[in-house]
């Protein structure tokens, strides 16, 4: 490829857009850079107007550190503002879309795109969450404490854990029904812990009454669960975290329930005979689930214990979401205004067979959270390409395993996540390569608007993973490169409770990433702490990490580099996979005239490096990772 192709380049943030939040009607000014010595003679912006095609000629607006900026202005009347661009030279056009750079007309599946209207949760770019299971995080009021056997689920007793730091079992042996006692008052105990690391966002798994530890087989939505504190405790939290200046987003399924759930009330364990769906076929609740003629009940996944919810009925809707005494709206309003949701299973709600309602139901409960709190945050849980859910009218983000975790920790070493889920998987030839990340990552992120990938909730373990650093094919460096790739990424970031502790855990089972926090030993002052500490800091110190744009620059072997940047700034991350020494040269002259002036990168680590002139030759040791400032010349 020519070397002033790897100079184009656009996208949909304020350094690219004038307004990339626009109003229908509202007209913008979008811009495209290009180096000063390309053989480019013309560039359009092709759109559609009116369902017409349009080309619309840009102007060159002004020069910087070699490259040139071509713009040109849009009116806006639709939802979305599709576009992409031709470049002509003399002898060819080539065309230019979120894929890159062809010679042959593209179609519109890769266009640039800027929504209207859309309500961007904005602090959410600028979020570093802090994942939290909270039953083992901390206790913080022991008054509370479930007891031994002080009630069954599914026939077997509730068992208290008297040692914080004991080894949880597994499901055979627990069930999900050991509780350590960690609470929402320890939460608020532990916020000056969180503030020093930098932390200024929340997520909680289900707070919300269940039987079980996980609790997404919820007993009642409109009840913290008394273990936890109760509903006055999350009050005490969310005020707590504001005066922090700190969000709060709390973990839902309103895909199902549990079958204790006083709708459903399968063995009257928590509410009179008689109540409930279960218990009286001809009773409201009944049309809440799914039953057939013989009274045999939907259920997710054939989990028994969680039944299906059945959105063809106006009632649940009106419950769930849309009243004004809804469950979704009444932990948005005062007084315990949380800051977002994170919807359980979000990809299969409304979805049974031939039942299709996903992208009925999906707008109204957006339009819903909306109404309450333009600026909440809605995260949906999917594996999968979410795509289809992040157009602006759904979703503002998935849990992004599809875009940031599956394909980090493969980079690092592991199976795919879901491919390892997979029997017929478990064995298929797969590469590791740099290669291949940098494909996976493009991938994705070419199918979303600007302003979603900005929204977009990179994690690289949670609660249904096992944790990256507990397994022993994962060495100390290749985590540090998979965290760093983590904070590379555009969107927030997500840390799962523990992780900077080197908390411990087992890969085999579920409960092997649920240990307790370990906080009797001296973790603070260990290495991976500080890798945690230092890459927030300096998150928080340039817009460039947090809306600024993204683009990978070298992609071989086990070696990859992307850089961030504003109009004004340049970061370049690099990192190695290899076990043993390179050396790499990544060309830097389609960034425009910047320069190495330091041997230190911002984590502390000296390197070794030579300027070619336009390209960085740079020896990389042993599963090594650098996180560079470029300077401007002069």
């Amino acid at each position: 490829m020519k070397d002033w192709m790897k100079s184009v380049f656009t996208d949909g943030s304020r350094y690219f857009v004038s307004n990339p939040l626009p109003k229908k009607g509202e007209t913008i000014t979008l811009w495209l850079r290009i180096c000063e010595w390309s053989p480019v003679r013309q560039i359009l912006l092709r759109t559609k107007q009116n369902g017409e095609e349009a080309m619309l000629p840009m102007e060159w607006g002004y020069s910087r550190n070699g490259l040139a900026y071509f713009k040109t202005s849009a009116t806006l009347w639709e939802d979305r503002f599709s576009y992409h661009f031709y470049l002509e030279c003399e002898d060819w056009t080539y065309y230019y879309d979120q894929r890159g750079i062809s010679d042959t007309p593209p179609d519109e599946t890769a266009d640039f795109v800027i929504l209207t209207d859309y309500q961007q949760p904005e602090w959410v770019k600028e979020a570093v969450f802090y994942q939290i299971f909270p039953d083992r995080f901390c206790n913080g009021n022991t008054a509370n404490d479930v007891s031994d056997s002080e009630y069954s689920f599914e026939g077997y007793p509730s068992v208290r854990v008297k040692d914080w730091d004991q080894i949880p079992s597994g499901y055979w042996d627990s069930h999900c029904l050991d509780f350590y006692g960690g609470d929402l008052d320890g939460i608020i105990r532990k916020i000056p812990y969180l503030k020093k690391m930098g932390v200024n966002a929340l997520y909680l798994n289900p707070i919300f009454w269940g039987a079980t530890v996980h609790k997404y087989d919820c007993i009642d939505y409109f009840q913290v669960d008394p273990h936890l504190g109760g509903n006055r405790a999350l009050v005490r939290l969310s005020q707590a975290l504001h005066a922090n200046a700190m969000r709060l987003i709390l973990d839902i399924s309103i895909n199902h329930t549990g079958t204790a759930h006083k709708w459903f009330n399968k063995d009257a364990q928590f509410f009179p005979e008689g109540q409930g769906a279960f218990q009286d076929p001809d009773g409201p609740e009944r049309e809440y689930y799914f039953f057939d003629e013989n009274g045999k009940y939907l259920s997710w996944h054939q989990v028994e214990s969680l039944p299906v919810l059945n959105y063809t009925s106006k009632k649940l809707r009106g419950i769930i979401y849309q009243n004004e005494d809804s469950v979704i709206k009444t932990w948005l309003k005062a007084p315990y205004e949380i800051d977002g949701w994170r919807f359980d299973v979000a990809n299969e709600v409304g979805r049974f067979n031939l039942l299709q309602l996903q992208h009925e139901i999906w707008p109204q409960i957006r339009e819903s959270i909306k109404k309450e709190n333009p600026q909440a945050y809605i995260l949906g849980e999917d594996w999968l390409g979410s795509s289809e859910f992040v157009q602006g009218n759904e979703w503002d983000s998935a849990m992004n395993y599809a875009g940031c975790a599956r394909p980090i920790r493969e980079f690092a070493g592991e199976r795919d996540l879901l491919d390892a889920r997979h029997q017929c998987r478990k064995h298929s030839a797969h590469p590791q390569d740099a290669a291949y990340f940098a494909g996976r990552i493009n991938a994705f992120l070419n199918k979303l608007p600007t302003v979603i990938c900005q929204n977009q909730f990179n994690l690289l373990d949670s609660h249904d993973t096992s944790r990256l650093h507990n397994n022993p094919e994962i060495s100390l460096g290749a985590w540090k490169n998979a965290v760093l790739l983590q904070f590379a990424l555009p969107g927030c970031v997500s840390i799962y409770y523990g992780d900077e502790a080197g908390i411990g855990g087992r890969t085999q089972d579920v409960e092997g990433c649920r240990y307790p926090m370990p906080w009797n030993s001296d973790f603070q002052s260990r290495e991976r702490y500080q890798h945690y500490v230092r890459l927030i800091q300096i998150r928080k110190e340039s817009p460039a990490f947090t809306e600024g744009s993204f683009q990978i620059l070298y992609a071989f072997g086990l070696q990859f580099a992307c850089v961030r940047f504003t109009d004004s700034e340049r970061f370049l991350f690099v990192c190695s996979m290899e076990k043993a020494e390179r050396t790499i040269e990544i060309y830097l002259q389609g960034l425009g005239d910047w320069k190495i002036s330091e041997s230190r990168d911002l984590l502390g680590q000296t390197f070794v490096h030579e300027d070619l002139g336009g390209w960085i030759k740079l020896d990389m040791p042993p599963e090594s990772g650098y996180l560079i400032r470029l300077d401007e010349p002069g």
